[in-house]
């Protein structure tokens, strides 16, 4: 074959850069927007918050494109009668009213005035005058105090300042602390935790006896059960710090130390014919023992509280449900008047490029912003039309729906939105649920119709709330019990549904039960 040159036209989809930033701002949580929105905010010189929160005066710019002070006009707020016999979604910007991008602006100008012109001699309290000192009466925001928590380590670095130690000793107790995990545990291998701590002198060589007698004492630091090398030891150790008259103190020690693993399957009769303990006995030294903490180091723990943000609000006003988005933390943007006049068509210098370009991708921005508050609020709206029986009666009504229901309804992909669901938060007077929540399979029903399998998750679980202590409701039952309501569901599903509940067996409920 000889080679040669043929010319030949096809069509294929390119992501272009602004739609690959519009889809990431759409599957961006709040927090994440907002971090997403500053950043711009810093980057871009066109761009620049709103202080006044006003349309600006009708013009064009230097391209004859009328520029926006902020993201276009997209439904923010608005009431939705789903009672109606035929309710309307609102699928472009005139149907609803202004949405932009909102929050307060953090950073303040400090107005120097008339520093030039003081004499020499002037005193610094007369040009300016000290704020009032705050009422000692004044509520204070505890929340928005940082608290300084300290470590596990820390705690245990505190104590052992307070506690006299050789020189020796207190190199050993360093490496244990430093060794310890999140749960206030240390391995079994102490010999491998010292290793690094060498003498020159053979005969000075670190002894197992040694490290458990340092071991010893730092067990009897705060918080109770530290430095356990194993569940068992350290609920001995809280065992052991317990005064001597404590109810069934004996009782509960004899069972750590000899039927832990009959413990853990609370097997009363078993435990019964091993001991030869009552009853009474048993019940009182299991009691006991379920006070203790088999994990004393998360007591300590510096996790954060994370906080959910809700991205729509929908709450009901005078039988119409009002649907809302969550913009009052996001900053407003505008276009900077100042510079987008600074821009000349014909000129091709590298300042004018510059402004050129952050100009384009200003505008950008704020249409994926548009685009992405718009997609948002019709999906959300939606959701709101197809649940009204959860907004009203909560999961037990929940209909069954998946993400083609919503992407047929709104002419959009199945991507899209799974995009805008996920991470983003739905505030319901039910209480607040991310938007996946409110997507669910199905099982069949005898009259041929179909029910949420959350719907289903909820009535077991009021049948299981509802059952007698002493005879608690068995899969199988559970399933008659469904099939009785019309509901047709196997055994092993209902088994599936209460095990993703954390609900235990009917015969562990019952041991449960007898344990209490």
């Amino acid at each position: 074959m000889r080679p040669g040159l043929q010319l030949k036209i096809s069509q294929q989809l390119t992501m272009t850069p602004q739609l690959q930033q519009a889809i990431r701002l759409l599957q961006l949580s709040t927090l994440e927007l907002r971090q997403e929105v500053i950043e711009q905010l810093y980057n871009n010189p066109l761009l620049e918050i709103d202080e006044d929160n006003q349309s600006p005066s009708d013009g064009n710019d230097t391209d004859g494109h009328k520029e926006s002070d902020a993201a276009a006009e997209r439904p923010s707020e608005i009431d939705v009668d789903f009672n109606s016999d035929d309710p309307s979604l609102p699928s472009t910007a005139s149907d609803a009213s202004e949405t932009t991008v909102t929050a307060a602006e953090d950073d303040r100008t400090w107005e120097n005035e008339a520093t030039a012109d003081l004499p020499v001699d002037a005193n610094w309290d007369e040009v300016y005058t000290a704020p009032a000192p705050a009422s000692s009466n004044s509520e204070v925001n505890l929340e928005q105090i940082y608290q300084v928590t300290e470590s596990l380590q820390d705690h245990l670095h505190w104590q052992l300042n307070l506690t006299p130690f050789t020189d020796r000793d207190r190199e050993i107790a360093e490496a244990f602390i430093d060794s310890i995990d999140n749960s206030g545990m240390i391995g079994d291998n102490l010999e491998d935790i010292v290793a690094h701590i060498q003498y020159e002198d053979p005969e000075e060589a670190l002894q197992s006896d040694e490290l458990i007698a340092v071991l010893h004492r730092l067990q009897q630091f705060d918080p109770p059960g530290i430095f356990g090398r194993d569940v068992k030891e350290s609920l001995l150790i809280q065992l052991n710090q317990m005064s001597l008259d404590t109810p069934h103190i004996v009782e509960a020690k004899r069972l750590v130390s000899e039927f832990l693993l009959d413990i853990a399957s609370i097997d009363l009769t078993r435990l019964t014919k091993k001991t030869n303990y009552s009853a009474d006995q048993l019940q009182g030294a299991l009691l006991l023992i379920r006070s203790l903490n088999p994990r004393p180091g998360e007591a300590l723990a510096t996790d954060d509280a994370e906080y959910i943000v809700p991205d729509v609000f929908v709450e009901k006003v005078s039988g119409r449900w009002r649907v809302q988005l969550n913009d009052s933390n996001m900053p407003r943007l505008r276009i900077n008047d100042t510079y987008s006049n600074m821009i000349k068509r014909s000129d091709n210098s590298d300042e004018n490029q510059f402004l050129k370009n952050n100009l384009a991708e200003a505008r950008w921005f704020l249409r994926s912003l548009e685009s992405r508050n718009e997609t948002l609020m019709r999906v959300a709206m939606t959701i709101i039309d197809l649940q009204q029986g959860f907004l009203d009666h909560g999961p037990i009504a929940m209909k069954p729906m998946v993400l083609s229901d919503i992407a047929n309804k709104l002419d959009l992909h199945e991507s899209t939105i799974s995009r805008v669901t996920t991470t983003k938060y739905l505030a319901t007077p039910q209480g607040i649920f991310e938007l996946k929540y409110f997507f669910s399979s199905h099982v069949g029903t005898a009259g041929g119709g179909e029910c949420s399998s959350t719907a289903v998750c909820a009535i077991l679980k009021t049948m299981i709330s509802a059952e007698q202590a002493a005879k608690p409701l068995s899969d199988s039952k559970l399933t008659s019990l469904l099939e009785e309501q019309g509901i047709q569901v196997a055994r092993r599903t209902v088994a599936k549904y209460r095990e993703s509940m954390g609900i235990p067996s009917s015969s562990q409920r019952k041991r449960f039960e007898n344990t209490k």
